[in-house]
């Protein structure tokens, strides 16, 4: 096996993970974390592909600045998580969405 086979296997099984989450989970936090789970999938491909194309520096850089971008956006789900479990009292999905208007 190629290295390049190795990095694409470990893509296509972080993305899996986090696809399987992200379907199957009824709970807010552990929703949060299988989208972390793919994002981080899309980081390694973006470097991948940044190591194959003969560029690694400029796939490194995207991979760092879509892992910012991502540290913000999970800051934001996860404050909001707390509010919604103090308020409410519950982070599962179903039971919150009966609160529609």
């Amino acid at each position: 096996m190629t290295q390049m086979t190795i990095l694409v296997a470990g893509v296509i099984g972080l993305f899996g993970v986090g696809l399987y989450g992200l379907l199957a989970m009824r709970n807010l936090f552990q929703i949060i974390i299988a989208l972390q789970v793919l994002v981080k999938s899309a980081v390694l491909a973006l470097v991948m592909a940044g190591y194959a194309s003969g560029n690694l520096a400029l796939g490194q850089s995207l991979g760092v600045t879509v892992i910012v971008a991502d540290t913000v956006v999970a800051v934001i789900a996860l404050a909001l998580a707390v509010q919604t479990k103090r308020v409410l009292g519950t982070l599962d999905v179903k039971a919150l969405s009966t609160l529609r208007r």
